[in-house]
């Protein structure tokens, strides 16, 4: 069933809006029209590309800043951080990022994201992996992006802080982590 112009314009604004991280080739696929087609409505509706979209979250809406590491240690682009509680990072998936012979992304490169993302969120000068239980879920190819969820769940009985991320291509959940994470201070006495 094909939609009018209007009906997919409307649609296509509902969708950047829940998911500000879509592609305009997602998009066209959702939509089952040209990446042309896309980006003219894209246009029409003023609504500018994935790229100035991801600036404008990360300037209007993260206003805290990495403390355990330099931010650009982080594996991806971090942008949204609320320190000891979530965070979110994007990762696109290039050429340097996968196997040669399959275009599947190396796993190392995965973790690297989760990881990174977890010691970012916590609010600390020094924070480690301690431990990590991770998953992964469904290969990931060439020009995928990931998108890797940070959420601090608390503390152990050790007094590490706990971090599950969980990466998503889309909707696909490609991997599942939870990091026990060793920090200098005690996070009640940074709040």
């Amino acid at each position: 069933m094909k939609r009018s112009k209007q009906v997919r314009q409307k649609e296509l604004k509902d969708t950047i809006k829940e998911t500000p991280f879509i592609t305009d080739e997602e998009l066209a696929r959702h939509f089952n029209v040209s990446i042309q087609t896309i980006r003219l409505d894209r246009m029409e509706l003023s609504i500018p590309e994935l790229r100035e979209r991801i600036k404008s979250v990360a300037t209007h809406e993260w206003n805290e800043t990495v403390k355990a590491l330099p931010i650009e240690e982080v594996i991806g682009e971090v942008i949204d951080l609320e320190l000891d509680e979530r965070a979110i990072s994007i990762l696109d998936i290039k050429p340097e990022h996968v196997f040669s012979r399959n275009n599947i992304a190396r796993g190392h490169h995965l973790f690297a994201q989760a990881n990174s993302l977890a010691v970012a969120v916590i609010n600390d000068e020094l924070a480690l992996t301690a431990g990590s239980a991770i998953r992964f879920t469904r290969p990931v190819k060439l020009g995928e992006r990931v998108v890797a969820k940070a959420i601090v769940k608390g503390e152990d009985d050790r007094g590490r802080t706990i971090v599950d991320v969980h990466s998503f291509v889309e909707n696909d959940e490609v991997f599942a982590g939870s990091f026990e994470m060793f920090r200098e201070n005690d996070p009640k006495e940074m709040k």
